[in-house]
């Protein structure tokens, strides 16, 4: 890493207007009203050159600043992101480390069972009704959100203004859009960023396509699978040969509502798109005809197909799903030789993604800017992401350069370069018909209807009843529809 003297002279050069630089992208729309025309500012040394953010970052102390930096997370994921990329992070134990005179500590709190949303919205709670009396060393400063349930704490007090925080539209040109939608508040501010995209592929095996479809190059098998009735009709020869489409129906659930055209709530009724509906029938067929099952998602049932005697042909899935959750670096598996291959599947979708959200109130304003900042913008870092950790990275610029690069490839699908797919994926991502009860809606309608697959409700109608049921019970404010 390059480095630079503390004392070296630096002089704050403004850049050309933000209406000017950002209009250079397709990727550039605004996500933060405050922001519009905001300038950006470029850091040079003494000869006039342009000083690289991570090298302005390696010389900071942060002394003058909180000293503890408080991030509540729910894996490993950031955590190791921050270790292996951010400059001077020097790491203490699995979740502590210091950056300058900074000490940082990760609050790791799991996911199952909502226990992570649970413990941060009481700190929270707690530490944002008592500013005046919290510790400042324990208060929080940065937090995780998912796409599923971001809008709840952007639309909250408990989040700051990027914009607020001295980030602008002019630092986010090459991110995707829809990245930006999804921690954009009601009001136009944008209160999160992300490193990620997720864009979705389906990911199948390559000796189940040679066997059944006679190829498994990934433009010949996307001819099968290129919408829902192919799909459907490959799903009967894969059951020809005794092997399963999908381990679960819930393997395409994502890549439906992905695709729907209203929101879940609708003037305050709950409100079943078509394209869910859609999902259930075909789902409903795929079941009866033994040609998928209805294992709930990360059950032991479900991971099956990561290995040959699975008989799974294919999943849904981004790229962390391939490199993070297959099991690939485990011998046996169908990754480990390079055994699974993607392609574009019937519809594009994404899954997943983290965001970064600054906690109002921290005291780590700088440190929390150049974190944000040198995780998810600059180019060096992310380009360092894509090649260590296979992540899809939110840069359309690393990404489309990546999607040419011949000497780039994943070992899991025996070097087949995924970039280029992913990223006439990510084109058709939109949040349009987003809302604050997607995470509860999506799951209850899942857990219903699994129960309905399985025989457990006689008709569709009851298990729809059910469903209604527990998301009123979960969200008192909505009613059912006339």
């Amino acid at each position: 890493m390059r480095k630079f003297k503390r004392a070296m002279a630096l002089t704050l050069v403004t850049a050309m207007a933000a209406a000017s630089f950002v209009g250079c992208s397709k990727n550039s729309s605004s996500g933060s009203a405050a922001a519009n025309n905001a300038t950006k500012e470029v850091v040079t040394d003494a000869s006039g050159k342009e000083v690289p953010l991570r090298d302005q970052i390696a010389a900071k102390k942060y002394d003058s600043e909180g000293k503890v930096l408080n991030i509540y997370v729910w894996n490993d994921e950031f955590i190791n992101r921050v270790a292996d990329h951010f400059p001077g992070y020097e790491k203490v134990d699995a979740t502590n480390g210091k950056i300058g005179d900074v000490s940082v500590k990760f609050t790791k709190v799991d996911n199952q069972d909502n226990k992570y949303q649970t413990n941060l919205d009481q700190t929270l709670q707690d530490n944002g009704d008592n500013q005046e009396n919290a510790d400042a060393d324990k208060k929080i400063d940065i937090f995780l959100v998912e796409a599923d349930y971001a809008l709840k704490y952007v639309n909250s007090k408990y989040t700051t203004k990027l914009a607020d925080l001295g980030i602008t539209d002019a630092d986010l040109p090459n991110q995707y859009q829809y990245t930006k939608d999804a921690v954009t508040d009601s009001e136009g501010n944008l209160k999160g960023i992300s490193w990620q995209g997720c864009p979705g592929l389906l990911i199948y095996r390559r000796d189940i396509a040679k066997e059944v479809l006679g190829t498994d190059d990934p433009s010949e098998v996307q001819k099968s699978v290129a919408d829902w009735d192919k799909f459907a009709d490959t799903a009967k020869m894969m059951a020809a040969k005794n092997y399963k489409m999908t381990s679960s129906v819930n393997d395409t659930y994502r890549v439906y509502s992905n695709n729907v055209s209203s929101k879940w709530v609708v003037d305050g009724k709950i409100n079943i798109d078509d394209n869910i509906m859609k999902w259930v029938d075909d789902s409903k067929e795929l079941v009866d005809a033994g040609e998928t099952g209805t294992y709930d998602m990360w059950s032991d049932d479900w991971k099956k197909g990561f290995y040959p005697e699975g008989n799974v042909f294919c999943y849904f899935g981004p790229a962390w799903l391939i490199d993070f959750s297959m099991h690939c670096d485990e011998k046996g598996s169908v990754g480990y030789d390079g055994g699974w291959a993607v392609t574009e599947g019937p519809q594009g979708f994404f899954w997943g993604g983290t965001w970064i959200c600054a906690a109002a109130g921290t005291d780590n304003q700088e440190l929390v800017k150049d974190l944000m900042l040198c995780l998810t913008t600059d180019e060096e870092t992310m380009t360092q992401i894509v090649e260590k950790d296979h992540d899809f990275v939110n840069n359309s610029k690393v990404m489309e350069a990546k999607a040419t690069d011949s000497s780039f490839g994943d070992k899991y699908l025996s070097n087949q370069n995924p970039v280029g797919l992913f990223c006439n994926g990510i084109k058709t991502v939109s949040l349009a018909n987003i809302s604050g009860y997607d995470q509860g809606c999506n799951e209850e309608f899942q857990n219903a209807m699994k129960d309905y697959f399985d025989g457990n409700y006689k008709t569709y109608e009851d298990a729809l009843d059910a469903f209604y049921t527990k998301v009123i019970v979960k969200y008192p404010e909505l009613k059912k529809p006339e």
